[in-house]
């Protein structure tokens, strides 16, 4: 009898032992989901949003006359040098005919009365620059023959391709500001528009005049004017995200203090710090992340950064 009871009490203490053992093994820990540092800000409705357009503007001049011989003879004298400026009406070529240079003074000597020199000069057609110069002193040249061209200052200006959709917009504007690679602006002032469009690139040659200047051409500025200016709601850029298509978009926005969720928006104008919201779920008391915001899966667990601290 006494060993069955001991027998009874072992087996007892023993399957005690198991089930606490069983008991404590399915209690399984909590996941606990790690939270990403983050900052914050707060849509706007006053934000100034306008959509800027720059396009390049180009220096040229539009006219350059050609500097002519008026007659058959050699080049006796030359007055002017690549890119000096010239005025209209000032001399620059002296030219003697073959039959002078033939003859020399014989005819004189003849009949002095005849005053027969054979000389003749060419005067610049055009108050501007020597763009190029094609002869030196020596050269024999025929009548008509081009000695020089002469850029004519007054068709000076940036020729500007303006896509058509935007061509009342930038002739309604009265000055447009051209910034040039060295960062001066010049003021710019529409003298003429072009009235053929690009058949390919549907674009408008613009020319605008500028105040007196030695720019030299081919120099590359550029113009900006803002399409369209709105006040809707909007959120600062660094706060939307997108797929890699760019077919959607949305915001991190705070459900609370350390949870963020995914928020779709439509996009409207975009600017370079902020980004229109034209329907979306926000407001101007919403919360949205920008930063720590890129690859965050929606309901992400957050620690929001206050003045550089958590």
């Amino acid at each position: 009898m006494k060993h069955i009871l001991a027998l009874f009490i072992c087996s007892y203490l023993l399957f005690s032992c198991h089930s606490g053992k069983s008991e404590n093994a399915n209690i399984v820990d909590p996941i606990i989901k790690p939270a990403t540092e983050v900052s914050i800000a707060f849509p706007s409705d006053t934000a100034k949003l306008a959509n800027v357009v720059t396009l390049n503007a180009t220096a040229s001049y539009l006219l350059k006359s050609d500097v002519k011989a008026n007659t058959n003879g050699y080049i006796t004298k030359i007055t002017i040098k690549m890119a000096d400026h010239v005025n209209k009406g000032m001399l620059l070529f002296g030219l003697e005919t073959k039959e002078a240079r033939a003859l020399g003074n014989t005819i004189n000597k003849l009949d002095p009365s005849f005053h027969f020199n054979g000389n003749t000069t060419v005067v610049s057609p055009a108050t501007g620059y020597v763009a190029m110069l094609n002869h030196q002193i020596g050269d024999y040249v025929q009548d008509g023959e081009i000695l020089a061209t002469i850029t004519d200052a007054n068709s000076f200006g940036f020729v500007v391709d303006v896509p058509y959709e935007y061509l009342q917009v930038v002739k309604s504007k009265k000055i447009l500001p051209i910034t040039l690679p060295d960062g001066i602006v010049l003021q710019g002032s529409i003298a003429k528009v072009m009235p053929t469009v690009d058949a390919v690139s549907q674009t408008v040659k613009i020319l605008l005049k500028v105040a007196p200047n030695d720019i030299p051409e081919n120099l590359i500025g550029t113009i900006s004017f803002s399409k369209n200016l709105d006040y809707g709601l909007s959120v600062p850029k660094m706060a939307v995200l997108s797929d890699e298509g760019q077919t959607s978009f949305w915001v991190m926005k705070l459900m609370n203090d350390s949870t963020a969720i995914k928020t779709t928006i439509e996009k409207g104008i975009e600017t370079d710090k902020f980004i229109q919201v034209k329907s979306g779920d926000l407001t101007t008391k919403d919360r949205v992340l920008i930063s720590g915001n890129f690859g965050l899966a929606d309901t992400a667990a957050v620690h929001i950064r206050i003045n550089g601290k958590r």
